[in-house]
């Protein structure tokens, strides 16, 4: 009994020990946002929007990129109002060569860049069988290649600088596959094994990565998502589950998570009770999440005929529930985050 207790005592002490240690380690990393370089790809609206916002709060520099020229002209005129400094780019984060010429205009501006945010994201929601090979062609170059790109171009400079961060925003999705949203899953998936990976290979040149999985947010991306199959039934399923609390969290609570894993330099981010407890299950009970992920796509939509192969977007796929009282706090965001992309809510 008496050793029994001592081995316990021993125990304790060492968890406590290892606590304090990587606390003190936590602090020694932590970074100050004022006058750093962040760039935020995607960062006209939603998420990236209201992550540029955060940091500009901060005296962070920004550069802001996205495809869309008028997107970027709102999100820049807002930003600026409250007197941060944003060099906007306009930029198809797919195209190596443009993210390289991208990176060396922000080195030009700023001279450094201290915080790369690959954040720009593509959602496709529908069944498998109204999937085409493009479709995965155009998640894995949004969530897999885009971010390399970036990183091969911003680490560099990171590396003669001496340090930097990269937060590469992945999703629940990364974790576990979700079903009707293969291509997105899959894709994510593989940023996950991108940015963990990089973590490791980067860390000897002071370059800290972050790996972040958020679960359902309430961005108001919704209406700019793409849907394939019975349009309506989708969309419709798929913005209730992105409206309703506590099925899903506010974009700004999951902003300032990011920012602040990133200010400390954090490995990983799983957002959310529900994202912390779906990657568990995952990893415990494969089998378990197995069955109750194939329970879940029974319930979904089922897949219709050619008609279903056409992809359109949630503002072409409205219904009666959607927008509705139901969906106010995701559509509360879209106005709030310019995704309103010339649009009305009505």
């Amino acid at each position: 009994m008496g050793k029994l207790k001592k081995a316990a005592g021993l125990l304790a002490a060492a968890t406590i020990g290892v606590a304090v240690v990587g606390r003190v380690a936590r602090q020694r990393n932590k970074l100050s946002f004022a006058g750093c370089s962040v760039v935020i790809t995607g960062g006209s609206r939603g998420l990236g929007l209201v992550m540029a916002r955060l940091l500009a709060a901060e005296g962070a520099h920004l550069t802001i990129i996205a495809r869309d020229a008028a997107d970027l002209e709102w999100a820049t005129t807002e930003l600026g109002l409250g007197g941060a400094q944003v060099l906007p780019l306009v930029c198809d984060v797919r195209d190596q060569q443009a993210v390289q010429r991208a990176i060396e205009e922000v080195i030009s501006h700023y001279g450094s860049i201290d915080v790369l945010i690959n954040n720009a994201g593509i959602i496709q929601v529908g069944p498998v069988e109204h999937m085409k090979l493009e479709d995965y062609k155009d998640a894995m170059d949004t969530h897999l290649w885009a971010p390399l790109y970036t990183t091969l171009a911003a680490a560099p400079h990171m590396k003669r600088q001496g340090s930097g961060r990269i937060v590469n925003i992945s999703s629940v999705g990364g974790k576990v596959a979700l079903p009707h949203m293969v291509p997105y899953s899959a894709s994510k998936f593989a940023l996950v094994g991108l940015s963990d990976g990089l973590r490791a290979e980067l860390a000897k040149d002071n370059i800290l990565v972050t790996t972040v999985c958020p679960f359902v947010m309430r961005t108001g991306s919704h209406l700019n998502a793409f849907f394939k199959g019975q349009h309506q039934k989708e969309f419709t399923f798929f913005s209730l589950m992105g409206s309703v609390p506590p099925n899903s969290i506010s974009v700004l609570s999951a902003a300032r998570q990011i920012v602040e894993a990133c200010r400390y330099g954090d490995p990983q981010l799983l957002i959310s009770m529900q994202a912390r407890g779906a990657a568990a299950l995952s990893t415990l009970f494969p089998n378990l999440t197995a069955k109750f992920m194939s329970l879940g796509a029974r319930l979904m939509p089922a897949p219709t005929t050619e008609e279903g192969d056409a992809q359109k977007t949630g503002w072409d796929s409205r219904t009666q529930w959607s927008p509705s009282p139901l969906t106010s706090l995701a559509d509360k965001a879209t106005v709030e985050n310019n995704e309103l992309r010339g649009h009305e809510l009505n």
